[in-house]
């Protein structure tokens, strides 16, 4: 369990933590020096149930709350400390705020320094303590009374705390390790480590990790979870990693900096949230105004983008657009806190809903509608309501990882909804029936009105197809969509367009007479057809317009043109090409011998077709031998 400190200045919060654990987090020597908290510092409690406590002991003073903010992001307990002489002070209540806007709902209050009041005094304070938490998350928490130099209280405080790490149930391990990096710094003879709050997962020694945002591929070489050497370190814990790499740059880490696997990689300039704006502001807040937002352990300008809204009223809350000055790593529910355009005031927060919004259409109807149903968190119920809302469909590898799923976790979800799901070389697609439906018809129907209209052409490319859709779907997804409808057999792909099953290509009279006479003499030896000289020798015709004929016909498919001079029907096509995908099956290479001997034909005529498959990317010639690079199918369709 991570417990965080929060209160004002000289209130108490180092002391209580050294109390408790017996460390000094004033670890700094300017800190030492003035009695002042400036930075983080962390402290360890091992319990007698053989769990550890994690302390983060936060700054108190109002120039250190951007230190502060990057202590409380992923926390799982907070006490407030309120000193009994001064009672709530100002970064008492902007402390508690920030807690509030967090959603940080499990915590106490510390009631310090209660060897220097009487119990009339006490009782004004623990009333006015009462009072500020009336309406924030930690409303109703208990209040224990502690002297820490003389050690009053100190015992039921950590009594309490031991409890609670029983009661409060354990995170679950899901989705990919993030750790929020907070310090860095090398060690002799072990070279650099990082530390930070674990939000999510687990980390093992061996992992390969990247640096977020720079991209810095790393190795853990060690751990240390909750101040203890460990195999591994998991959601839940303060963890120390030491890390090596190639490219690895001290100078390069910062505050903020995240340590994630590669698959969720993917830094962003914006995010989409909803937001509550803190009801002690003087005024709205305004669409476009400058401010400092906190997530993670990390602080960065930017501007708010109120969306659906001109503003946001103070005590009110609104859908709004982070738009940042650089580039940084969020994910769907994260928490953050944005303070004003001077860091002097806290004004906001809320938790990110969208990671990988866009700058377009960001405040359109359709896209508030997308937002709401974002909000919720119950994922299956999101996803469902996405791909009802997504009729050119949702980009499922956007949101598994705005989720921050594993791999498995993604396939479970996958399973679990009926959706068609397009796989392009980047992304996966997915559609709801209806809408996959909606677009089989509408293609369907383009392809019964294109043969209607041209009934001496071939079915029209996918790139002819896709203008003519009512809806503008990528190129890829539309491929995708296509490649689906051809293994479902409700269209057929020929090589150069798609048709609808039972469509034959149509010649005019004179043509279809000619075709009739040259079609039995490419049948006669099916994989040695005669040159076009032979063919014109044979039709006593001139060679250069049987040649001009067979060209025009091989885009109608019913000949397909493997060489300058040669011509083969689309069933001869298909016997040859099913033996290279007998010899060149399993990853099997081959030459022109092993073609040569299971098709029986000539070397020669072996060699002009085998060089036609290079052309079309089916096989890939490396010296004297060949390799499928792709299969039959993707490259020939259904060969007729």
């Amino acid at each position: 369990m991570i417990i965080a400190t929060a209160g004002h200045i000289d209130h108490g919060k180092s002391s209580l933590v050294k109390a408790l654990t017996g460390i000094n987090t004033d670890r700094l020597p300017e800190e030492k020096k003035r009695g002042m908290s400036i930075d983080l510092g962390f402290a360890y409690q091992e319990l007698e149930n053989g769990t550890t406590l994690g302390f983060v002991d936060v700054p108190g003073h109002e120039k250190f709350v951007r230190n502060m903010l990057a202590g409380v992001t992923s926390i799982d307990y907070a006490i407030l400390i309120v000193a009994a002489d001064d009672g709530p002070m100002p970064q008492t209540i902007e402390h508690l705020s920030i807690l509030d806007l967090l959603g940080i709902s499990e915590g106490i209050v510390a009631l310090t320094k209660i060897d220097r009041v009487d119990d009339d005094r006490l009782r004004i304070v623990e009333k006015e303590v009462k009072n500020i938490l009336e309406g924030t998350s930690l409303q109703g928490s208990d209040i224990f009374r502690v002297s820490s130099p003389h050690g009053l209280g100190i015992e039921e405080v950590r009594s309490h705390l031991e409890t609670m790490s029983d009661l409060l149930e354990d995170r679950s391990i899901k989705g990919n390790f993030r750790l929020a990096i907070d310090r860095s710094f090398t060690v002799p003879g072990a070279g650099l480590i990082v530390t930070g709050s674990v939000f999510a997962g687990k980390v093992e020694i061996g992992d390969n990790l990247v640096l977020s945002p720079q991209g810095t591929h790393v190795r853990v070489r060690g751990i240390h979870a909750q101040n203890r050497e460990s195999d591994i370190g998991c959601i839940g814990q303060r963890c120390a990693i030491n890390i090596t790499g190639g490219q690895l740059n001290k100078d390069d880490i910062h505050r903020g900096t995240w340590l994630l696997p590669k698959s969720i990689h993917r830094p962003i300039p914006r995010f989409d949230a909803r937001i509550s704006v803190l009801s002690n502001e003087s005024k709205p807040l305004a669409h476009w105004t400058p401010v400092h937002v906190h997530i993670g352990a990390l602080e960065v300008p930017g501007r708010v983008a109120i969306l659906g809204q001109k503003f946001i009223n103070p005590g009110e809350s609104g859908l709004v657009q982070i738009v940042l000055d650089r580039l940084i790593g969020a994910l769907k529910g994260d928490g953050f806190i944005i303070r004003d355009q001077s860091a002097r005031r806290t004004l906001a927060g809320g938790r990110v809903i969208d990671p990988f919004s866009s700058a377009r259409g960001r405040a359109k109807p359709e896209r508030l509608v997308i937002l709401n149903a974002l909000e919720n968190n119950a994922i299956i119920e999101v996803l469902l309501n996405l791909i009802k809302l997504s009729p050119l469909g949702l980009n499922f590898s956007s949101f598994i990882r705005a989720w921050n799923l594993t791999v498995e976790e993604a396939l479970v979800l996958e399973e679990s909804v009926e959706t068609i799901v397009i796989k392009t070389e980047d992304t996966d697609t997915v559609f709801s029936p209806n809408h996959f439906d909606k677009i089989s018809v509408s293609i369907l129907n383009i392809l019964g009105d294109w043969h209607l209209e041209n009934p001496e052409k071939p079915g029209p490319s996918s790139d002819i197809i896709r203008k003519l859709l009512s809806i503008r779907l990528a190129k890829d997804i539309f491929k995708g969509v296509l490649k689906v409808l051809v293994s479902d057999g409700k269209i057929i792909y020929s090589g150069s367009g798609f048709s609808l099953p039972g469509f034959e290509n149509k010649l005019n009279g004179k043509d279809d007479i000619l075709w009739k006479k040259i079609k039995p003499l490419l049948e006669k030896d099916k994989f040695q057809p005669p040159v076009v000289h032979a063919l014109s020798n044979d039709l006593k015709m001139d060679a250069r317009l049987l040649q001009k004929f067979l060209v025009q016909i091989a885009k109608l498919d019913l000949v397909c043109q493997v060489a300058k001079n040669r011509f083969l029907l689309p069933e001869s096509l298909k016997g040859l090409v099913e033996i290279i995908d007998l010899i060149g099956s399993n990853n099997s290479s081959f030459g022109v011998r092993e073609f040569r001997d299971k098709s029986g034909i000539g070397r020669n005529l072996a060699i002009e077709i085998l060089e036609f498959f290079d052309r079309s990317g089916f096989t890939w010639r490396t010296g004297d031998t060949r390799k499928i690079i792709k299969p039959s199918s993707e490259i020939f369709g259904n060969i007729r």
